[in-house]
């Protein structure tokens, strides 16, 4: 939300926009592609498992080179989740044929790395479409009933700071308990259950603020 000029009585700052992903479709993928294959990759800061686990799959087609590659994929993907495209490279996009080696390229660009690039698609089964479904009508039936009730004006003491320290996108997901990182100098990622809650929400924004 932004307005051109401040307006008399709201908190909000007329300038201050930040988006919010909670549907990270690349960081989705790999987060039940590690629970539903009971991967056990190993690694410094990797996020805690779902709050909703998928039901466990069969073996994996090669599991030791599976859990090796899950935490630099990870990496990649939560790295890429804070890049912040210019409007120009859609507009490119538009302009480029179908099938054309200019077009694959840009899609990767925007979309980043993911973990079907490396593997392919046998680790994603039909399962992930039903668990993918089940999110979407979740988070639809639990949106904040009114604008006063969003986690950011809950918490907008603590948000204001952050954004005045660079913060512009806050990414979520839906994992057990708190994991809070910093992305860049524009990002932060968080867990569904950090953001939900009023005071640690503001101290995952204010590890921005301090950065």
């Amino acid at each position: 939300m932004r307005s051109t000029t401040p307006m008399e009585g709201n908190p909000w700052p007329h300038d201050m926009v930040i988006s919010v992903d909670d549907d990270s479709y690349q960081l989705l993928e790999l987060l039940w592609i590690r629970e539903t294959w009971g991967l056990r990759p190993a690694g410094d800061d990797l996020p805690p498992l779902l709050v909703e686990p998928p039901a466990r799959a069969g073996e994996p087609d090669d599991r030791d080179a599976w859990e090796a590659a899950w935490p630099g994929v990870w990496e990649d993907v939560v790295s890429h989740a804070a890049v912040r495209f210019e409007p120009s490279m859609f507009e490119e996009l538009t302009r480029t044929a179908d099938g054309s080696k200019e077009r694959a390229e840009l899609l990767r660009r925007l979309h980043g790395p993911t973990w079907r690039e490396r593997f392919g698609d046998a680790a994603l089964t039909e399962d992930y479409r039903a668990w993918t479904q089940a999110r979407f009508h979740a988070r639809r039936d639990d949106r904040p009933r009114s604008l006063a009730e969003s986690p950011e004006r809950r918490s907008l003491d603590a948000l204001i700071p952050a954004w005045r320290a660079g913060l512009s996108t806050v990414i979520t997901i839906p994992c057990r308990g708190e994991h809070t990182r910093i992305i860049g100098g524009s990002a932060l990622l968080t867990t569904e259950e950090t953001r939900k809650d009023p005071d640690r929400y503001a101290a995952a924004l204010e590890t921005f603020a301090r950065r």
